[in-house]
């Protein structure tokens, strides 16, 4: 006699068992710890010190050598108020990411995924990398345009970062991060190349200084790109993960940059000093006339 189960299991090979647990029925969500809140308050206290000190530094010296601290001091006040933002919950958005798993046997299933976004942290970079810049720039004694450049490329770079931090299509996303990185690389141009070659028409103290300064910030912004790239790019890490590995960076490429270039630079005999409007505000040869004839008219 036949055995209906053994001929169809000649007919049909091994038999694919069913899934026990369907894909996409409970979204996931990626979001930060306490360990990532306790990080978030401490950069924030970080920051916040960096700053007060940066200010005092500012009045120790006469105003016309005081642009490096006023940008510097600038520098960390965004961002003190940036993961303060982050830290209470109100800089932080969530991207839905739906990821879709092909079966050979079966119909396509699909996992959505709420990962937390920072949206703060861009805000920060918007206002922070350019007064970053513009220290190194002046230190240099970039051109106006190459600053220009710069600072424009600078922009690009987190805009495009931002916008790819919440595209959900994988295509898309990648696409603004190559923009951003192709920004990056037009700002590493004027301040690698353009900076250094003005800087080592300077004395040596202050060419030394700009290759040593700038080679450490470029090295430290080369990081943020790839942490991006395996935090909200393609969620290998997790979100505390993430907040630790920009926290190191931002302590690094803020505090510690600004102390040393302000400890630096005030020890240079030949520091920066700017008179004029910066120190003297508008004085009579400044000021606008209206309703003055010339002599004879």
């Amino acid at each position: 006699m036949i055995d209906p189960v053994e001929e169809f299991k000649k007919h049909t090979g091994d038999v694919v068992p069913l899934p026990t647990a369907v894909p996409g029925n409970t979204p996931i969500y990626q979001t930060a710890s306490e360990t990532g809140h306790r990080a978030l308050w401490v950069v924030f206290v970080i920051m916040l010190i960096s700053s007060l000190a940066f200010y005092i530094m500012a009045f120790r010296v006469p105003v016309q050598k005081r642009l490096f601290h006023i940008l510097t001091a600038f520098i960390t006040t965004f961002a003190t108020i940036s993961y303060f933002a982050m830290a209470v919950g109100d800089g932080v958005g969530k991207n839905k990411i739906t990821i879709k798993h092909t079966q050979k046997h079966f119909p396509d299933t699909y996992d959505v995924v709420y990962r937390e976004v920072y949206w703060a942290r861009y805000v920060d970079w918007s206002l922070t990398t350019p007064l970053l810049l513009l220290d190194l720039c002046f230190l240099a004694g970039l051109n106006g345009a190459s600053i220009l450049v710069a600072v424009v490329a600078d922009l690009i770079m987190i805009l495009t970062g931002l916008f790819a931090a919440f595209q959900v299509d994988e295509s898309p996303k990648w696409g603004w991060y190559a923009m951003a990185c192709i920004a990056y690389l037009v700002v590493v141009y004027q301040l690698a190349l353009n900076g250094r070659a003005t800087a080592m028409q300077k004395d040596n103290k202050t060419a030394t200084f700009f290759a040593a300064i700038g080679g450490f910030t470029f090295i430290l912004w080369t990081v943020y790109p790839i942490i991006w790239g395996i935090a909200d790019g393609s969620r290998n890490i997790n979100v505390d993960a993430e907040i630790i590995a920009y926290a190191v960076l931002d302590i690094l490429a803020k505090p510690v940059f600004g102390f040393w270039l302000l400890f630096t630079h005030d020890n240079m005999a030949n520091s920066a000093s700017i008179d004029g409007f910066w120190a003297n505000g508008l004085g009579k040869e400044g000021t606008l006339r209206i309703g003055d004839d010339d002599e004879g008219a």
